[in-house]
């Protein structure tokens, strides 16, 4: 007997040098991935916030203040002291001042070292002097010099620049637009108290007062435009007197109004069109011991900054409503409580103003962001004059020794507040407070309006009404595929539809805003009825298709029965866009955009919200469904065969075992297709008519913040306050997506630690 032996099991020798090498190199490769997967997470990271700290960084400046620093101060022999101010004021660059004495006396001179540059007399006539003194506005340079003998003067100063050598030369003039000679209004010859005058190329308006009686006198210009001849002629209007004695008179620059502050508490308004009717004598401080002590007007003469002796200010203007346009408060701001306001003076270019009181404080304030910006004192004595450049960054002080200081102002950004970015506020000429996003006008008076309301407000309308939607279109149709759909035919839906993902956004913009919304307004009844007709007929075919014989149902191959559904969708648009012309001509008169908007107040523009929900739905769709069909596809078959095992249904398996375990990852789909929604700029931009109004009507469109930030950056001057404000908008955009991502995977983790027991 042969004995045979039995085989010897080979064993592998992990010490050879061949394995030595390959755990060295599997283990080098194991670190590498590591921490390349680590570092680039972390690259992402910090690449994430430094985009967050860099538009911080250009955000912050907005909420700075302003600030102030005295460079100079000195004394001048040519100023007297006996020889109080009427007036200061600096050219462009602030280094060559005017300043206008109480004689008569016109002085140019540097504002850093008061060296003199040119002096002059003003042509006072023989016998008489200075009663009054106005400046129309800053940014006109023009003054007018009331007289003892009841006439005025009006002047103008200017400055030339020109460049010897390379170097700046500022050449001071003092002109007399309206002639050297004075210009009479009161024949009786009895002094001016007060003076006011506004005027432009058609003509002059001046207002002066002698006791409570009103003279105003109206000169029109007018020029040959063949001979270059000007010819004036001048009336006067007749005014009823005042009903006390008057503190001050103002004029709008479209001489519409005269205000008359008289009485110590009260300001009468008087119509200039209307040959002086009073509109009203309105009462314009609350306290029964406080008076007026200071008043002028803001830029563009619209507002009206009443100052009194507690220290308070209140903003004024006209506001038109039912009735007549009536004089109404608007804000108020705090000095210092108990301390009079003397001095109110506007700012050449902006909505702000600069007053100074009884113990010689500057204060800074913005009227349309309700700004209290700085209060500083510039002297323990009141001050006598003050002027600030005309680019905001210089002030020319007068002190009560006869002292001059020159002060760096820093001031770049007063107009921003939290109420003016997300409050209503009340513009100029509105009426009543609002939100309005409006950041560029042809006039230097235009009040910027930047609120971010309008354009939050848009941003979540667009996503809205494309979630609405987008959401159950694609959720419905990823459950589909996923689960009942047969795989031959899943294999050629789900590639064309994630194809759609890839369709430039420009594209559907462009077709959204130049084919949809004309198709959409000629056809509105058709496509209003297929969106409501859509679903109704698709759960009647499947009921009806669920009754049909089992011979005819098994005709048709198991999962290929939404096959069907194509040429009942083609059919049933056909149906509704031929009978559109007939629904409309039914039930709305023959023109449903008509109807909605005169029968039911509801406006309609072309490029709406049911454009923009349409177009960026088609763009969300893919995003959803993609991500949506994936988790519930990768449920495990095993859960799936023992629902129906156990006796469950199809559709009992679905949404009792499918759904719930599937649904992290379709709502990580919902969030995502969110983000996308939210983020969209060319189909927005495209699409909605950039409207920047708040309202949830689907016929009328909206702003959204990226779609702003795309149209308006390149327009925009780097480091302004528009600049600044869309770095804001930005930021907020950014924000929102971070914490409703944030948002959305604590929600997915939660459910994911749910539903991890099915």
């Amino acid at each position: 007997m042969t004995m045979q032996s039995s085989p010897k099991t080979s064993r592998v020798d992990f010490n050879t040098p061949a394995m030595q090498r390959h755990r060295s190199v599997r283990h080098f490769k194991d670190h590498f991935t590591r921490w390349y997967v680590a570092i680039g997470g972390l690259g992402v990271i910090v690449a994430v916030l430094l985009i967050f700290l860099y538009l911080l960084s250009e955000v912050l400046p907005l909420f700075g203040g302003a600030d102030m620093e005295q460079r100079e101060r000195y004394s001048t022999g040519w100023l007297e002291q006996a020889d109080p101010p009427l007036m200061l004021a600096m050219e462009e660059q602030g280094e060559v001042a005017i300043r206008v004495s109480a004689a008569g006396n016109v002085s140019f001179f540097r504002t850093l070292d008061g060296g003199l540059v040119s002096a002059q007399q003003l042509p006072i006539p023989e016998g008489a002097s200075i009663s009054s003194f106005s400046v129309e506005s800053p940014n006109t340079r023009q003054f007018v010099v009331g007289l003892s003998n009841g006439q005025a003067i009006i002047a103008q100063h200017n400055y030339k620049v020109t460049y010897p050598n390379d170097v700046r030369l500022i050449t001071p003039e003092l002109k007399f637009p309206y002639g050297a000679e004075p210009i009479t209004l009161d024949a009786q010859g009895r002094a001016l108290e007060h003076v006011a005058m506004t005027g432009d190329d058609s003509g002059l308006t001046l207002a002066a007062n002698v006791g409570r009686e009103l003279l105003v006198t109206a000169i029109s210009r007018q020029e040959n435009i063949m001979t270059g001849e000007v010819t004036t002629s001048q009336s006067e209007l007749e005014l009823p007197p005042a009903q006390g004695d008057i503190s001050n008179i103002l004029i709008d620059p479209l001489r519409q109004w005269m205000y008359v502050v008289n009485g110590g508490q009260y300001v009468d308004v008087l119509s200039l069109r209307a040959r002086g009717e009073l509109n009203g004598h309105y009462k314009v401080i609350s306290s029964q011991n406080a008076q007026v002590t200071a008043s002028n007007m803001m830029l563009g003469g619209i507002s009206l900054i009443i100052g009194d002796s507690n220290g308070d200010l209140q903003q004024w203007f006209m506001v038109r409503g039912n009735g007549k346009p009536t004089l109404t408060p608007v804000r108020s701001f705090d000095q210092q409580a108990g301390v009079a306001i003397q001095m109110i003076q506007p700012e050449e270019r902006r909505k702000v103003f600069l007053t100074t009181d009884a113990e010689g404080q500057l204060g800074i304030y913005n009227s349309t962001a309700h700004n209290n910006l700085l209060v500083e004192p510039l002297d323990d004595q009141p001050v006598r004059a003050f002027a600030i450049g005309p680019r905001a960054d210089h002030l020319l002080v007068e002190h009560d020794n006869g002292e001059l200081s020159y002060w760096d102002v820093e001031n770049e950004h007063p107009e921003i507040s939290w109420s003016s970015l997300w409050g209503k506020v009340w513009y100029e000429s509105y009426p009543e407070p609002d939100y309005v996003w409006q950041s560029t006008s042809g006039t230097s008076e235009f009040e910027p309006k930047l609120s971010l309301a309008p354009l939050t407000f848009g941003t979540l309308k667009a996503a809205f009404y494309a979630m609405i939607l987008a959401t159950p279109i694609a959720i419905a149709a990823a459950v589909y595929t996923a689960y009942f759909m047969a795989p031959g035919m899943r294999r050629k839906v789900k590639p064309i539809i994630e194809l759609m993902e890839a369709l430039p956004t420009v594209i559907l913009g462009f077709l959204a805003g130049l084919w949809l919304a004309p198709l959409l307004e000629d056809n509105l009844p058709g496509i209003v009825s297929l969106l409501i007709l859509l679903p109704i007929v698709f759960i009647g075919i499947a009921y009806l298709w669920s009754r049909m014989p089992e011979r005819t149902r098994l005709a048709v191959p198991d999962g290929w029965e939404a096959a069907l559904l194509i040429p009942v969708t083609l059919l049933l648009g056909w149906a509704c866009f031929e009978a559109s012309v007939y629904i409309e001509a039914w039930f709305f008169g023959g023109d449903m955009r008509v109807y909605l908007t005169r029968d039911l107040g509801i406006d309609f523009d072309q490029r709406n919200s049911l454009v923009v929900g349409l177009a960026m739905g088609f763009a969300v769709i893919p995003t959803i469904f993609s991500i949506a069909e994936d988790a519930v596809f990768s449920v495990p078959r095993h859960l799936t065969q023992g629902s129906l095992a156990l006796g469950a249904t199809p559709w009992q398996t679905m949404s009792r075992v499918v759904i719930l375990t599937a649904s992290p990852g379709i709502f990580s789909a919902v969030m995502i297709g969110m983000g996308r929604a939210v983020g969209e700029t060319m189909i927005v931009l495209m699409a909605t008519g950039n409207t920047p109004i708040m309202d949830w009507n689907i016929f009328e469109g909206m702003r959204t913040l990226s779609a702003n930030i795309a149209v308006e950056m390149p327009e925009s001057e780097v480091g302004s306050t528009h600049y600044r404000v869309l770095f804001l908008a930005a930021l907020v955009l950014l924000s929102f997506t971070f914490l409703m991502n944030t948002a959305a995977e604590l929600i997915r983790q939660r459910l994911r630690k749910k539903y991890a027991s099915l």
